[in-house]
């Protein structure tokens, strides 16, 4: 795996960079849309390429070692052959799923054991054999093992948590050297920093994955649940020990604005189910701000749900048949709202990506975010 660096904002920290991998190049920034068990939910593989252009798509670890199983993955040649997606993916390590079940899930040096949500059954993950599943799932690039501590965390668990997980990083890195890629293609490692919202965590946690030297970084443990000042403090601060020519990634965030602030700190990938799930619910992410499409405002609205977008789903239905598909309750208006959100995403950073390699990203990103928060 590469990264070329393009170019640099020279009012931010904002870069421009091509991520090449064997499944295809990456243009950062970039999101990522989730495919948390293998699907994007309620979109097609060819509704991500045709309409939405999805550069390259997330599994999870945790459901897909779940179900279908890695054994039914490895006969099937991987996930790209098992779900017929021939561009990227990355596979989060499960991490953040471990820590999202506290109440049925233990933390011991060797890993943790925690309850399956489908049946209740016990499993250990471990460094170890996180790795060897990432291989067996087919991912491009594959999350380090990391505990994410909730916020807020006091500074001793915190620090406790980042020691762990810097010594779980050491067990992935040697696992990952000690195990060739499946399937014909290579796989890369990203660690994760931690240290929740504590400066010199941060830093030395920031310092200690570098040290590393592997294809590409992340930043976990940020938007769960700290005010949005704190997560770019954290995340900016990040950005000044991460190697500035290994892409890095700001995982689970976030909203519009979110994702346009952490550009100009310097992230170039992002993931979140924001746009999916939100757009499920009847939130919309248009050009010209947020709307609710279940408002009965919208019910004699005719106008089509974006046409600032290049994409046939928000130019062709309009917000009052869309409005009536949820208040009816069909299924249809869930597929045309996430491909409308997941659209608008793609097509936010892509806007980014044209004004930092024209040079005035901030001023761009300035104007936009009180645009992109409002209330429509």
């Amino acid at each position: 795996m590469t990264f070329d660096l393009i170019q640099k904002d020279p009012n931010s920290s904002a870069r421009a960079g091509t991520l090449t991998t064997d499944h295809g190049s990456i243009e950062t920034p970039i999101f990522m849309p989730v495919g948390t068990a293998g699907s994007v939910k309620a979109v097609s593989q060819k509704q991500l390429k045709e309409e939405i252009n999805a550069e390259i798509i997330l599994g999870n670890t945790y459901h897909l070692y779940l179900r279908p199983g890695t054994a039914i993955l490895e006969q099937a040649g991987g996930l790209h052959k098992f779900n017929g997606w021939d561009r990227p993916i990355l596979t989060d390590s499960g991490g953040y799923q471990v820590f999202s079940l506290a109440a049925n899930r233990k933390i011991k040096e060797e890993g943790v054991v925690f309850q399956s949500h489908i049946d209740g059954s016990r499993h250990l993950f471990t460094p170890e054999n996180v790795m060897d599943t990432q291989r067996t799932i087919g991912a491009d690039i594959i999350m380090a093992f990391d505990e994410c501590p909730p916020y807020p965390s006091e500074y001793a668990y915190a620090q406790k948590s980042m020691e762990l997980t810097h010594r779980w990083l050491a067990r992935c890195v040697q696992q990952m050297a000690n195990t060739e890629p499946k399937y014909g293609y290579e796989q890369s490692l990203f660690p994760i920093v931690q240290g929740s919202t504590y400066k010199d965590l941060r830093q030395a946690s920031a310092q200690f994955v570098a040290g590393m030297e592997c294809d590409g970084n992340a930043i976990g443990g940020l938007s769960v649940g700290e005010p949005e000042e704190m997560m770019y403090e954290m995340c900016g601060l990040c950005c000044e020990y991460l190697p500035a020519d290994k892409p890095r990634y700001l995982m689970g965030v976030g909203t519009p604005w979110n994702i346009l602030e952490n550009i100009a700190l310097g992230i170039d990938m992002f993931d979140c189910v924001m746009p999916t799930r939100n757009g499920r619910n009847g939130m919309l992410f248009t050009t010209k701000g947020v709307i609710n499409i279940r408002n009965k405002k919208w019910a004699t609205d005719f106008s089509v749900i974006d046409d600032g977008l290049d994409c046939h789903t928000s130019q062709f239905y309009t917000r009052a048949y869309l409005r009536h598909l949820f208040i009816a309750g069909e299924i249809l208006a869930m597929e045309i709202a996430s491909i409308h959100n997941l659209a608008f995403y793609l097509h936010l950073v892509r806007q980014a990506r044209a004004h930092i390699l024209q040079g005035d990203y901030n001023a761009w990103k300035n104007e936009m975010i009180p645009i992109l928060k409002q209330r429509l």
